[in-house]
């Protein structure tokens, strides 16, 4: 027989943690799961679009960020019980990772300075899947802030990674604009 998709266990308005138990589907830590494989989707749309325009090295950054989030999204999901079972970089954020964002954007700001205004997300589909990546991210942020807040376990590195990826996204953004990019005013 082959293997179904569906196992009806959630049914019952749950679903699954990482190395078992089950969670309410409604709970403020399952919006925050569901805001980074959101972000991990819509950043595979940033990866076409850079592939679409010739952004080669950016569509491999942006790989590398979609791969980090499902760390995040393991991180979050994990039953609180089960941590130690997590490998960090693997399963579980290190503050590694989120210096290494760090670094990735001083390096670019260093390159290409951001412009003392704000700019209108499109001025091409990869900076407007960039922007958007962001603005998904940032809510995956405040459903985690809101899921530890109501008591759930949300790692201060995943709140400082999470963070920091959203600036990162800012910046990608900007770059992938180009110079013709439009300030909110004239």
């Amino acid at each position: 027989m082959a293997a179904r998709i569906y196992t009806r266990h959630g049914d019952d308005g749950t679903t699954g943690r990482f190395l078992g138990g089950r969670i309410s589907k409604a709970s403020p830590l399952v919006a925050a799961c569901g805001d980074v494989d959101e972000a991990v989707a819509v950043l595979g749309i940033a990866r076409a679009g850079c592939r679409a325009a010739g952004l080669t090295a950016l569509a491999e950054l942006v790989l590398r960020l979609q791969r980090e989030l499902f760390v995040v999204g393991a991180d979050l999901a994990t039953h609180p019980e089960r941590r130690h079972r997590l490998e960090p970089g693997v399963s579980v954020v290190t503050d590694d990772m989120t210096g290494a964002l760090e670094t990735l954007i001083d390096d670019r700001l260093a390159a290409n300075p951001l412009q003392p205004v704000f700019l209108v997300p499109g001025t091409t589909a990869a900076s407007a899947q960039l922007d958007l990546a962001r603005t998904v991210v940032r809510r995956a942020e405040r459903h985690a802030v809101g899921a530890r807040d109501a008591g759930e376990h949300v790692s201060d590195p995943v709140l400082r990674y999470l963070n920091r990826i959203s600036d990162l996204l800012f910046v990608l953004a900007r770059d992938a604009s180009g110079p013709e990019a439009e300030p909110v005013s004239h």
